[in-house]
């Protein structure tokens, strides 16, 4: 039996980074906290650097990031950074003194290269750097808390010496994370002392938030293995949304699930110590629900209704994929949202229909097999992530050894790193499947962002442009791009929760592909409590707090959206047929 999340007996240092992925409570959990702490008389200043943050609608302040006392926690401060805005400044600084005097090609190069998500890390981490070693605040503030902490990735960047030398302006091989760190040489000293604040124990606590269920799970093992790598190793594990009343069906099934997901959890944080925070029916907005998130269940059914009559669901999405005669259709979404489910359940719906389907995935193979095989009239393919990576790696380096040094080769192993290098590597055996498209539908699970399709395309005009042989892009990676721009060939399906944060980097998920010019007519809204029948007290008061979000996907997508209920058996082989009628 986990403890539950109680702050009186919880050895608490100076700084709290609240970290996980996506949708998992870190921001309800950090404003929880910080308003507790603040109610028992200490100073208290919480810090977000998420960019879906909705820290003004939790306090229902208009925020800014230099911080703003919050009416009815007279001892808290609340500062809430734009990280996208950050990034956008950061990126002019460094690109401004070259226009005018580069070639537009190259600045295009340049301003792709500074867009990914690296970027935005580094400029958050640019913005509360100063929080971590500023003294002022340090007295002025018995805690200080942050909603997002850096990743190890992001850390060991700023960590390596090379990433200070002019190489980083004067060199590109198509990774994403070349060239942040340049116009950065002045906080060098400051960012040196923010990573030894951060591996202090006496000073920072890593408080990993996770749910429980298998993706967070690992989600939180990779991210506490990356820092405890770097040295920040005072951590604790909070698992949140665990359910406890359980009297009907519906309720019994999550229980289990959720018991055998614990039991199962991750070898490498069961030595760290885990608390638990019951799951609430409500959305942590307003004061009375931040007070209650740590204590009790405050039942409330939300007032609104759905504005929708008829929601469609996912064979209407398949109809229309069949009628408009798509070749290459994409499932993407942030992790454990469901991708790889509809992907198999689009195929198979294909092909029933007719259609010769090819699906892929870069989950491992044995996953997607489990889901869903070949006797269904489809065939399948497995791209395997670690393998294109090395791949992609060797061939990077091993031209980067001709004429590099020790330092900047250590700095390009660090870069390559990044989760963005991964997508470019995976993208480019992505290129040879979507070739199949000629001939057959090609599913794909698991696509890659707006921007990596934007850095490849300019990274190819800068190679156009300036005659250089690091990260040539293939001739099937060139003709691809303007394939996926053809609304008559491409689909992406966009999947997603209904929830605040899911649905706030799905909508960053929409923006990335837009820009990109890759078009997305569809939504899905996956695991559903509100389009579930449940008798359980605090389900039925959770699914009517999904109606908010479900109205918000019908008004982003237009009407073009389906809902799929939680069912607690896994969706695959027969019971995929559900799905698609």
């Amino acid at each position: 039996m986990l403890k539950d999340f109680n702050l009186s007996s919880i050895k608490l240092t100076k700084y709290l980074f609240f970290t996980g992925k996506g949708g998992v409570g870190k921001t309800s959990a950090a404003c929880a906290t910080a308003v507790s702490l603040a109610d028992t008389g200490k100073k208290i200043i919480l810090i977000s650097t998420d960019p879906a943050s909705n820290l003004q609608d939790v306090f229902n302040t208009e925020l800014d990031n230099k911080g703003v006392a919050i009416e009815g926690v007279p001892n808290l401060v609340v500062a809430n950074f734009n990280p996208e805005e950050a990034a956008a400044e950061y990126r002019e600084s460094v690109i401004g003194p070259f226009r005018g005097k580069l070639p537009d090609a190259v600045l295009k190069n340049m301003e792709e290269q500074l867009s990914g998500s690296c970027t935005v890390e580094i400029a958050a981490f640019n913005e509360f750097s100063g929080f971590i070693t500023d003294e002022k605040t340090a007295v002025e503030y018995d805690h200080i808390i942050f909603d997002t902490a850096p990743t190890g990735h992001t850390l060991r960047m700023l960590q390596l010496p090379s990433a200070w030398s002019n190489f980083i302006s004067e060199n590109t091989h198509g990774a994403s994370c070349l060239g942040q760190l340049s116009g950065l040489e002045s906080k060098k000293e400051v960012y040196r002392n923010a990573v030894e604040n951060l591996a202090n124990k006496e000073k920072t606590t890593l408080i990993l938030v996770a749910r429980p269920e298998a993706s967070p799970l690992n989600e939180a093992e990779r991210a506490s293995k990356e820092l405890q790598d770097i040295g920040v190793n005072n951590q604790v594990l909070i698992i949140n949304g665990v359910l406890q009343e359980h009297d009907d069906y519906l309720s019994d099934a999550i229980y289990h699930k959720q018991q055998n997901a614990l039991m199962h959890m991750p070898n490498a944080l069961k030595d760290i110590e885990t608390y638990q925070i019951p799951l609430r029916p409500y959305n942590v907005t307003g004061l009375e629900n931040v007070r209650s998130f740590l204590k009790d269940n405050n039942i409330k059914y939300s007032g609104e209704t759905l504005t929708v009559q008829d929601i469609p669901k996912l064979n209407n999405i398949i109809d229309d994929l069949y009628n408009s005669g798509k070749r290459v259709v994409f499932t993407m979404g942030k992790g454990g949202v469901g991708k790889t489910t509809i992907a198999a359940a689009i195929a198979l719906g294909l092909a029933k229909k007719g259609k010769k389907v090819h699906l892929t995935t870069t989950d491992p193979a044995a996953h997607l097999k489990l889901v869903i095989d070949e006797s269904y009239g489809i065939t399948i393919s497995h791209i395997d992530e670690r393998e294109e990576l090395e791949k992609y790696k060797e061939t990077v380096l091993s031209k980067a050894r001709e004429t590099m040094g020790d330092d900047d080769l250590a700095y390009i192993e660090e870069d390559l790193r990044s989760p963005c290098t991964q997508e470019i590597a995976v993208f480019r055996a992505f290129a040879e499947i979507v070739e199949r498209s000629e001939n057959e539908v090609v599913v794909i699970d698991t696509a890659p962002t707006g921007h990596t399709l934007l850095l490849l395309d300019s990274t190819q005009s800068y190679h156009k442009e300036i005659e250089r042989s690091q990260g040539d892009i293939p001739e099937s990676v060139s003709k691809l791009l303007p394939k996926l721009r053809n609304e008559l060939v491409t689909e992406v399906i966009i999947v997603t929760l209904a929830e605040a944060t899911p649905v706030y980097e799905a909508l960053r998920l929409r923006d990335d592909l837009d820009r990109a010019g890759i078009h997305s007519k569809w939504w899905v809204i996956n695991s559903s409590f509100y389009a579930a029948n449940t008798t359980n007290d605090i389900l039925k008061v959770k699914a009517s707090n999904e109606v908010q979000w479900i109205n918000k996907v019908n008004e982003i997508s237009k009407g073009n959206f389906a809902i799929i209920e939680w069912t607690p058996e896994e969706l695959k082989g027969e019971k995929l047929n559900a799905l698609i009628k």
